[in-house]
């Protein structure tokens, strides 16, 4: 992640909120099954598994363990795997997406909501202040922009009408559903 050596940073801390407005506080064990968030996200299951399996947006409420289990994605998961979409569509490339993302991984939940993404089409910049964006922009490196308080608001409006799942309830459904499953084997076994 490319930083503007023009700037100074001030600590996350001591700074107020530049997209704060409305923002909830997150469940961190309410997940989204993969279907869900690529719906959200915009982009394609086999864009989600592959950025699964490549370590680039893993799922943070449940990963998959074997044939059947349900990747559970949380709310801030979908909200990277949604800024990878947007950086894609500009054309920013997935190594720069890849240094973007590391970064953001290692922001605490509320930190994102401070954080506006700038990109020139060839790197990616943080910015934390709207003086940041505003010599970023002035010295004709920023091309876009993606402020993630507003992403999170919109991600917010879209999963409201998508059913949450939480581990505990996946992993009673699916030994419910094999149940189920056997219970039929059975009876039909005992038919013929």
């Amino acid at each position: 992640m490319a930083r503007d050596d023009r700037t100074s940073v001030t600590p996350p801390g001591d700074q107020g909120l530049l997209f704060r407005d409305g923002l909830t506080t997150l469940d961190e064990q309410a997940g989204y099954r993969g279907p869900t968030a690529c719906r959200a996200a915009g982009i394609t299951y086999r864009q989600l598994d592959y950025w699964a399996r490549t370590g680039l947006v893993e799922p943070t409420v449940r990963s998959a363990t074997g044939s059947g289990t349900q990747r559970l994605y949380g709310f801030r998961d979908i909200l990277v795997l949604r800024v990878v979409k947007r950086l894609l569509d500009s054309g920013v490339s997935l190594q720069q997406i890849r240094t973007a993302v590391s970064h953001l991984r290692e922001r605490g939940v509320e930190d994102l909501a401070r954080i506006t993404l700038m990109s020139d089409g060839a790197s990616v910049y943080e910015c934390t202040s709207d003086d940041e964006v505003i010599d970023l922009v002035q010295g004709g490196q920023g091309v876009f922009g993606i402020a993630l308080g507003k992403v999170w608001r919109e991600l917010e409006g879209s999963l409201a009408s998508f059913p949450v799942d939480r581990p505990d309830d996946v992993m009673h459904a699916a030994s419910d559903s094999v149940d189920e499953l056997a219970l039929r084997r059975q009876a039909r076994s005992q038919a013929g």
